[in-house]
């Protein structure tokens, strides 16, 4: 016989009912989205049957979908070398960013010494600065992850910055009469309060750092995403080139995904007007 809940229903039965509201949920949030999506795809299908548009120039989303069937191999052989590189570059440059930020915080004269050089290093368009770091460390994976950290360094400082120092005075004082040392003010009150600030930055670096990975590619690489873009490109294989800036895209949204769910984990306490 079934087992039995407290309440007399069946267990599958009682399964049954508490998954209902758990998918009605998921397609009030995901629906609309999964819509447009599906939505677009048509339409992109639509013009190019309805113009007759020719393939080396826009594919048919089948034709795409049809290279990840047909061409997968190439594809996933040039996705890990895009992967390490824009998980590395994210876990440095955010890394020193926090460090920075702390530093800045407790020194008045370190933020005015250096942060207008992370001002100036950022108005530095990437596409100019990964020639020099390609010279400088080679054609390896060192100046993808220089530059995919560079792109996530500079938002996630100005966020932690902002977010340590936006405790109330109210707060500090209170610290202060508990005699609190500056470590504890920092790990009790100041991380605290900047964790909200650093998780907006983090959604950001989490998809610029594929970007920054895969301009490295274009200036000197034989590998990886950036890499089979150019050679797709030149050789006017419209479906591959179009399949694997779908498979940037799809490594972005997976990284901006795993970043929202850590904060969901982390800021139990944020309220639910706060988003």
């Amino acid at each position: 016989m079934a087992d039995i809940e407290a309440d007399g229903r069946p267990a599958t039965a009682q399964a049954t009912i508490q998954a209902q509201p758990r998918r009605r949920h998921f397609w009030r949030d995901k629906g609309p989205a999964i819509a447009v999506a599906v939505g677009i795809i048509l339409l992109w299908q639509a013009i190019v049957v309805g113009f007759s548009i020719p393939t080396y120039i826009a594919p048919s989303p089948i034709q795409v979908a049809q290279v990840f069937l047909e061409q997968g191999d190439v594809l996933w052989i040039n996705f890990w070398p895009t992967l390490l590189e824009a998980a590395a570059g994210f876990l440095v440059g955010n890394t020193v960013a926090v460090v920075l930020a702390i530093w800045f915080v407790h020194s008045r004269l370190a933020e005015r010494a250096f942060y207008p050089i992370a001002v100036f290093i950022n108005t530095i368009p990437i596409i100019a600065v990964a020639p020099i770091l390609v010279l400088i460390l080679g054609n390896g994976y060192a100046p993808k992850i220089v530059i995919a950290a560079l792109i996530c360094f500079f938002p996630t400082l100005v966020n932690m910055v902002r977010g340590l120092k936006a405790v109330s005075p109210e707060m500090l004082e209170l610290m202060r009469v508990l005699s609190a040392s500056p470590r504890e003010v920092l790990f009790k009150v100041r991380l605290q309060s900047s964790l909200p600030f650093l998780f907006a930055a983090l959604k950001i670096a989490s998809t610029t750092c594929v970007i920054g990975a895969i301009v490295g590619e274009w200036i000197g690489s034989n590998y990886g995403l950036g890499s089979l873009i150019i050679e797709a490109t030149y050789n006017f294989r419209s479906p591959l080139l179009y399949a694997t800036v779908v498979l940037g895209a799809g490594l972005a949204v997976a990284f901006f995904s795993l970043t929202s769910l850590v904060e969901k984990r982390v800021l139990t306490w944020k309220t639910q007007d706060v988003h």
